[in-house]
């Protein structure tokens, strides 16, 4: 890969990250069910029905993968914490979770890496999905409750704590499109959901700086967002979409605001006095997170219901997943960041789901690694255009439970065969290994 870490500001982190429903192993350790282990067994919700029980088992081989980390030349582990592990309801303390937890900090530090905490990436605990989920506001009290007590236990030693991972899938991929856990294409709750995912976020700022916590801040997933033709109503729909799924919450965390369009619609929804919560969600935070993967292009739809708008298949090469190659897009939304809050910025997840096959002992995945170098290259034109970047974080360490697609897209570093648990470092882990070690 063409950059050497001279190319980059001092301080800055390499990292990559996971997702502990994704690679954990939800039958260890005393966790409790999930919303996503109903989803799963739901018909035609996930890919054979795949779900998060042994995954990676990460539980127990957590120290073989930090050790990866270590050898690849990374400075940062970027993970999240089970809600469900931690507290099986949503309310009582399982101690072999937090036990788990301290460990896992523990182990991260003594290979000389920095822990990057996320409270939450979408394990809600059944039981409070059974109550509504993110469509109740209680939900968002209980998340507070929840912050606090992990925090008591690892927050001393974490280098940042984000509260929420990608609430553009919490809310509207899971409550409206329907294709993530709870699965519901409900607007109301939708509504509700958009709403109540911030205001979490903002109760659990509130807990941990009343904890004297610092290094504070939310991930958000931003998606280009471009009209399919010329047209004034093609233009309209992308304006929407973009409204929608980035501007919604980047607003709400800067300006204590909804854009107008999107407000406009998701209003007659919205829970009972909604703008009293905006000056808890926009309180002051630390950095801000970016996860960004792919483009959209969209046309108008009006046969269909408000938003009346879809997307349609775009002419760039396409990653497995079939999301569009667009490192154009990283570089667009680095620049939003800085312009909508003047605060440092890391990328949080940025990759490719690929075919990868293991022959010999060996992947092969030079797109991937072509991938990772073009977007690179956009955050460190990012960097010359102003933008205070403190981190890149590739997703994922490993190959892993890729939610309603199960097993089958490889998005890692690291490949995993599913039956045995191996690890097989793919080439772009040794080409991002060597540009890090020069």
């Amino acid at each position: 890969m063409d950059f050497t870490r001279d190319d980059f500001p001092e301080g800055f982190v390499f990292g990559a990250a996971t997702a502990a429903y994704q690679i954990e192993g939800h039958r260890f350790g005393g966790a409790g069910p999930t919303h996503w282990d109903s989803f799963a067994k739901g018909p035609g919700n996930v890919v054979r029905a795949e779900d998060g029980a042994t995954a990676c088992d990460h539980y127990h081989r957590f120290e073989e993968d930090l050790d990866l980390l270590k050898a690849g030349g990374f400075d940062a582990y970027r993970f999240s914490t089970s809600w469900a592990r931690v507290m099986p309801d949503g309310r009582t303390v399982n101690p072999e979770g937090l036990d788990f937890y301290d460990r896992l900090v523990d182990a991260t530090l003594e290979r000389g890496l920095k822990p990057f905490q996320t409270l939450y990436h979408w394990e809600l605990p059944s039981a409070l999905a059974d109550r509504g989920g993110w469509a109740n506001g209680d939900t968002a009290l209980a998340f507070a409750d929840f912050s606090e007590t992990i925090s008591a236990r690892i927050g001393d030693r974490v280098a940042s704590t984000a509260t929420i991972n990608e609430p553009w899938c919490v809310a509207w991929l899971s409550h409206f499109l329907g294709h993530h856990a709870p699965g519901l294409r409900d607007i109301r709750a939708a509504a509700r959901a958009m709403h109540h995912i911030l205001l979490a976020h903002g109760l659990a700022v509130e807990r941990l700086r009343g904890m004297g916590r610092d290094a504070l801040g939310i991930v958000l997933n931003f998606e280009r967002a471009l009209p399919a033709s010329e047209s004034a109503a093609d233009a309209a729909a992308a304006a929407l979409q973009d409204q929608i799924y980035n501007r919604w919450f980047l607003e709400a965390i800067a300006h204590g605001r909804y854009p107008e369009d999107a407000i406009a619609g998701l209003a007659p929804h919205m829970p009972e006095g909604w703008q009293d919560d905006m000056a808890l969600i926009s309180q002051p935070i630390d950095w801000l997170g970016v996860n960004y993967y792919t483009r959209s292009l969209i046309r108008s739809a009006p046969e269909t219901p408000w938003p009346a708008l879809a997307p349609v298949e775009g002419p760039l090469p396409k990653t497995q997943m079939g999301w569009e190659i667009h490192p154009e897009g990283l570089h667009h939304f680095l620049l939003r960041a800085r312009d909508a809050l003047d605060l440092p910025v890391y990328v949080t997840e940025n990759g490719m789901a690929w075919d990868d096959s293991l022959r010999a002992g060996v992947v092969e995945d030079t797109e991937r690694q072509r991938f990772m170098a073009d977007h690179i290259a956009a955050a460190r034109r990012a960097i010359a255009d102003g933008v205070d970047l403190r981190g890149f974080f590739y997703w994922s360490l490993l190959d892993n439970y890729e939610w309603a697609f199960g097993y089958e897209k490889r998005f890692g570093l690291v490949h995993v065969d599913f039956e045995t648990l191996e690890r097989t470092p793919k080439a772009s882990y040794h080409a991002l290994a060597a540009a890090l070690s020069r």
